[in-house]
């Protein structure tokens, strides 16, 4: 689209299926080449992605070509099938349904980027679900707590 121009930073978040550990440190970074493959194919920027063992954290400048639930769509289709198809992990891998997705200003990014970055030192203070609920408070996002992600079975 000529003489459009936007600045879109979203942090998206997205967990296992059942928030079950299956991220495997062997892994995991050709995972999160596999996915920016995905989010630069569209044309989106990746500036940051990491997590540990049953979520993500994705930061992207987002292009208005394409929207986010088809981009979310896209990533976790074809993520799942490469690790499926790859065999990295026992059982079926999937993704759980749903995501969270964040904006943020532009000088808000550096501290976005070093939040991300800084995921497994994180987690060890704070569970997933404590993490999702702060994230959901803060940007005063209306939820029902009965379809946040599903506790591990």
């Amino acid at each position: 689209m000529p003489n459009t121009y936007t600045q879109i930073h979203l942090q998206i978040v997205f967990a296992v299926k059942y928030r079950q550990g299956l991220i495997e440190k062997a892994w995991k970074d050709d995972l999160y080449k596999y996915i920016t493959g995905t989010i630069q194919s569209y044309d989106h920027k990746m500036l940051a992605i990491n997590g540990v063992e049953d979520h993500i954290h994705i930061l992207i400048g987002m292009r208005p070509t394409q929207s986010l639930s088809d981009l979310l769509q896209d990533i976790k289709s074809g993520s799942s099938k490469w690790i499926n198809d790859n065999k990295l992990t026992k059982r079926k891998f999937a993704w759980q349904e749903g995501y969270g997705a964040f904006s943020y200003s532009k000088s808000h990014v550096p501290n976005v980027i070093r939040y991300i970055h800084n995921q497994e030192e994180h987690h060890r203070k704070k569970s997933f679900l404590e993490e999702y609920d702060e994230f959901l408070k803060k940007f005063e996002v209306d939820y029902d707590r009965r379809y946040i992600f599903k506790e591990p079975e």
